[in-house]
């Protein structure tokens, strides 16, 4: 199954007797084929979560009139629905400083066809990724950054964002701070990449402080942006174990790999809407 011959309905609400025979009926009524679902109740919260992959094709509704059948159906049982159709993929905006492995690696990855989407730009503070950037054919916009041109600088972007219709920003080593303007336009749609297994280590020079300390494993984290710093819910983690025989330049060139595997696969994820926001934690699909 090509991932654009299918439908995505992602479901979020209290848990109840009788919510999943509603949905694959309703599904089954319209001619659906459900090819994957998947769903989770959260004891903890008594919150039902559910994702359900649907072939488009076998739909005998329009779009419309099946989104909106199936609001009707959503509405009594408390719902929160959404329905995503994969031919219309995501408009991503990839941000990044001057260090460019992130978005190297995400640019090959889209090159490749391994992330559904259209990458329609990129933006930075520096004109360090211009060159790679260019050599693919994508927008480069530099726009420069001081504590005094702060204001003006996000200004600039939104506007950049809004003109390109963006659904997805994704922090590529971006290495300033969104201020809650950027943040509350685009809630759980802006990724970052953490150099550390959150909470360690945060801050200037990880690596070198996870040396200092011995540290027996380090990692990366990829989360949500939110207002509170590197505090937004998690997507995706991995770890590898080191010892006393890395240095601090085997400890980075190792952070780096992971930065790139674990950014990678929460944009992926995000895209392939197979993550569901609970508060500050996340429930993946995967």
């Amino acid at each position: 199954m090509q991932p654009f011959d299918t439908a995505c309905l992602l479901v979020t609400c209290r848990d109840r007797p009788g919510l999943i025979a509603a949905i694959t009926a309703y599904i089954a009524e319209h001619a659906g084929n459900i090819v994957r679902a998947d769903q989770h109740t959260d004891h903890d919260t008594g919150e039902f979560f559910m994702r359900v992959e649907v072939t488009r094709e076998s739909l005998r509704s329009g779009r419309e009139a099946f989104a909106a059948g199936l609001a009707r159906v959503a509405e009594p049982l408390g719902m929160q629905c959404r329905l995503e159709w994969a031919d219309r993929p995501k408009r991503v905006a990839l941000l990044v400083s001057k260090e460019d492995h992130c978005l190297s690696d995400l640019l090959w990855r889209w090159k490749a066809g391994e992330l559904p989407c259209e990458v329609a730009m990129v933006v930075s503070n520096h004109t360090t990724a211009a060159p790679p950037v260019e050599m693919v054919g994508l927008p480069f916009h530099h726009l420069p950054v001081s504590p005094e041109t702060k204001h003006r600088q996000e200004e600039q972007l939104l506007a950049l964002l809004d003109e390109a219709e963006i659904d997805l920003i994704v922090l590529a080593r971006y290495m300033q701070i969104l201020s809650p303007q950027v943040v509350q336009r685009y809630p759980g749609r802006i990724i970052n990449i953490h150099h550390s297994f959150l909470p360690a280590f945060a801050g200037a020079r990880p690596y070198h402080r996870a040396h200092e300390r011995g540290v027996k494993v380090i990692g990366a984290t990829s989360h949500y942006v939110t207002e509170d710093l590197d505090e937004g819910p998690i997507i995706s983690q991995t770890t590898v174990p080191v010892d006393h025989r890395h240095t601090v330049r085997d400890l980075i060139r190792t952070g780096r790999d992971l930065e790139r595997l674990v950014l990678a696969k929460a944009v992926r994820l995000h895209l392939e809407d197979r993550v569901l926001i609970a508060g500050n934690k996340t429930v993946v699909f995967d």
